[in-house]
C-alpha cells in the first residue's frame, strides 16, 4: 500500500512540475526541469518538448537540451524518435538531434528512422543524422540496412536534377550510403 501511495505522490508532484514548466516563467521552468530530473519519468518528455517547441528563452532552451541529453531511460528513445518524426516539432529537430548524439541512450535500433529524417529535411538535419549514424554502436539487424538502402535509393532517384542546396544534400546522402555500407560490413564481422 505504501508504494502505491508513493507512486501516487510522485505522479502528483510530476503533474505540478509540468504545470510550472508550462508557465512561461524562466525561473519556474528551470526549477521544474530540476524537479523532473528527480520526480519525472518518460511521460515528462513530451510536455518538455511541447514547451520548447512553443518557444522559450535561450537559457531555458539550453537547460532543456541539457535535460534531454542527460536522460538515461531506454524508453525515452521511442518518445524522442516519435517526436522527431512528427512534423509539428520540425522547428526543433536540429537541436533535438544534437541531444541524441550527446545521449547515453543507445539509438541503434532507429537506424532507418535517422535515414528517413535525413532524406525528409534540410541539409543541416541530414548532417546531424549522418553524425548520429556514424556514432551508433550497433549491432544492427540486416533488414535495417536493406530498408535504409531502399529509402536512400528512392531519394536519389527523385532528386537527380536538383538545385545547388539539393545537390549538397544529395552528396551528403551519398556519404550516408557509404557510412551505412561500412556499418553493415562491421556488423557482419561481429
Amino acid at each position: 500500500m505504501a508504494s502505491k501511495d508513493k507512486e501516487k505522490e510522485r505522479k502528483a508532484k510530476m503533474k505540478s512540475l509540468i504545470t510550472d514548466l508550462r508557465s512561461g516563467d524562466e525561473k519556474k521552468i528551470s526549477k521544474a526541469l530540476k524537479g523532473l530530473q528527480v520526480h519525472g519519468d518518460d511521460d515528462a518528455i513530451l510536455p518538455i518538448i511541447e514547451v520548447w517547441s512553443d518557444g522559450v528563452s535561450d537559457k531555458s532552451e539550453q537547460e532543456i537540451i541539457q535535460f534531454l541529453g542527460d536522460i538515461k531511460s531506454t524508453g525515452s528513445a521511442d518518445i524522442i524518435i516519435d517526436i522527431l518524426l512528427d512534423q509539428n516539432f520540425k522547428n526543433i529537430h536540429l537541436p533535438l538531434l544534437t541531444t541524441i548524439w550527446n545521449s547515453k541512450v543507445d539509438y541503434s535500433t532507429y537506424l532507418v528512422d535517422f535515414v528517413t529524417l535525413a532524406t525528409q529535411y534540410d541539409f543541416m538535419v541530414t548532417l546531424e543524422c549522418l553524425t548520429i549514424i556514424e556514432n551508433l554502436d550497433g549491432p544492427f539487424e540486416e533488414h535495417h540496412f536493406l530498408d535504409a538502402e531502399i529509402i536512400l535509393r528512392e531519394f536519389a532517384e527523385k532528386n537527380q536534377n536538383g538545385k545547388a542546396e539539393e545537390d549538397k544534400k544529395l552528396k551528403l546522402i551519398g556519404e550516408l550510403k557509404h557510412v551505412l555500407k561500412d556499418l553493415e560490413s562491421r556488423n557482419i564481422d561481429i
